[in-house]
């Protein structure tokens, strides 16, 4: 079985692997658009936009991601019993303590983000905090630690800026088609007409396949994150009580992207609405599964 160390280099070559994966496809659609509308210097803007925002992934996206989530700073004044519990976790882990934030919602969930163990977050819903007792609070702590240890935080944060910016970028040039301009597909003859097919066709599939790849490394990641969990805290009944309490909350989450629905412990659609999306669209393995991945 993979453990909270064999899986850190892994995720390291996924992640850099994934920003190559990004610089290309943005170069790819640099190279077309600049063909479409026969100017070079589109390319060259494509090619700046790639690095910058490889850049910017990297350094900024949890940032981003607490934006998205609607999340506070927690007070340990306030959250102690939250902010004991990481304290306590992250000692035990060998990681340093990371930042602990809040997000005003009676859905039960939780999450991590951040580009490394030293730039890290734990971010917990009140209504998480509400449910479980102490030692299922620690059952999904240890989780959202073993992210943070297992390093794949980083790779599942990346994509989430990644993965938007491919589909702006797709989305612009569906918007383009509708307006006029020095574009070779005005031209007389058969390959104007192939050249807009294939831009179409181009522009649906890449944010496509960029959400199939999001989706499947959370699927796996959530497995890994939870035999790690148990290991950490030596209780493994503590996060499949937790489990099964967070998946009996059917109600989606107030305020949620899609866009960060993979990082976290639970989807934040809800479990009757999660339980329709299965196979390939499915952000999060089935609760079922889990728990008795974990021995119950």
């Amino acid at each position: 079985m993979a453990t909270l160390y064999t899986e850190q280099t892994k995720n390291v070559t996924k992640t850099w692997l994934l920003m190559m994966i990004f610089f290309i496809v943005i170069i790819l659609f640099g190279w077309f658009f600049s063909f479409y509308y026969n100017n070079p210097n589109i390319l060259y803007f494509f090619i700046a936009f790639s690095i910058l925002m490889n850049l910017f992934s990297y350094w900024f996206s949890d940032k981003i991601v607490i934006k998205l989530a609607g999340a506070r700073e927690a007070k340990r004044e306030e959250f102690f019993d939250l902010y004991t519990s990481v304290e306590n976790l992250s000692i035990t882990a060998g990681l340093p303590m990371p930042k602990i934030y809040v997000v005003n919602d009676d859905a039960p969930n939780a999450f991590a983000t951040g580009r490394d163990k030293d730039h890290s977050v734990v971010c917990a819903t009140t209504g998480l905090l509400s449910i479980l007792n102490k030692t299922e609070l620690e059952g999904v702590i240890a989780h959202e630690l073993s992210h943070v240890g297992n390093r794949d935080m980083l790779l599942s944060t990346v994509v989430v800026v990644l993965v938007g910016f491919v589909t702006i970028i797709a989305d612009v040039f569906r918007r383009s088609l509708f307006f006029g301009g020095n574009r070779r597909s005005n031209d007389k003859g058969e390959a104007g007409g192939i050249i807009m097919l294939i831009g179409i066709i181009l522009s649906i599939l890449a944010p496509l396949f960029s959400v199939l790849i999001q989706l499947a490394i959370s699927r796996k990641r959530e497995f890994l994150a939870d035999a790690s969990g148990a290991l950490l805290t030596r209780y493994p009944e503590g996060l499949a009580n937790a489990l099964r309490k967070i998946s009996q909350y059917s109600k989606p989450m107030a305020h949620q992207s899609s866009a960060i629905a993979h990082l976290y412990i639970a989807d934040p659609k809800g479990s009757r609405i999660g339980k329709r999306i299965t196979g390939l669209f499915a952000t999060h393995p089935p609760v079922e599964e889990r728990i008795k991945a974990l021995g119950f």
